[in-house]
């Protein structure tokens, strides 16, 4: 793609590194800003800096946070002692979407794949176990991807937490297997979570 400007090509070539964004797009993308008044493009880069800059994440759950604690762990409303294991923060997202879930969260931020390269260590395991230990959880729902990895992230951490009096569930396969949930619709992921099953039945 040939650009009359060196400033133009750099800007074009950052946006295209964002994921599903193409050349074509982040062309169009440049010159819509190039069309913006200087002062809203500036404040649209000082906003992506700060964010990038000051989020935290929650020290509890691993979910995105402004402060030390997220809005859900810090939520009085919320039942504390029910917590939904999910892989990564989209998959909050999409389950808080379908406002059938009153519990908290744990992100592990992955799932276990040793094909590529991600063993239990690298994930957030260890503070789970320890969170469930402390927090005396009544029921654990394993909300993870129907596939082969996600099947063996529950199976790893079921063990691992079998001596603890907590409650085991998994979200019913109305997600097809092989599926995932960011793009699950609201109503199918809401009845799956209704409907979740006791692990034993689910990990073979």
């Amino acid at each position: 793609m040939q650009l009359p400007s060196t400033l133009l090509e750099n800007a074009v070539n950052q946006f295209s590194k964002l994921p599903g964004i193409g050349k074509k797009t982040a062309l169009r993308l440049v010159l819509h800003l190039l069309k913006q008044d200087t002062g809203d493009v500036q404040f649209f880069s000082d906003t992506i800096a700060k964010m990038r800059k000051e989020i935290q994440f929650c020290q509890r759950c691993h979910n995105i946070s402004d402060g030390d604690i997220c809005s859900i762990c810090s939520n009085s409303l919320r039942k504390q002692n029910i917590i939904c294991v999910v892989e990564n923060i989209r998959d909050v997202i999409a389950i808080e979407s379908t406002q059938h879930y009153s519990g908290t969260y744990h992100v592990l931020n992955g799932i276990i794949s040793p094909l590529d390269g991600v063993g239990p260590e690298q994930l957030n395991i260890e503070t789970l176990v320890t969170r469930i230990e402390k927090e005396q959880t009544e029921e654990l729902i394993f909300a993870l991807n129907p596939n082969i990895q996600g099947d063996t992230t529950i199976y790893y951490i079921q063990k691992k937490i079998n001596h603890l009096p907590c409650r085991i569930t998994t979200i019913a396969r109305g997600i097809a297997f092989g599926g995932e949930l960011e793009y699950a619709d609201e109503m199918t992921l809401a009845k799956s979570l209704t409907n979740r099953l006791p692990v034993q039945q689910y990990v073979k």
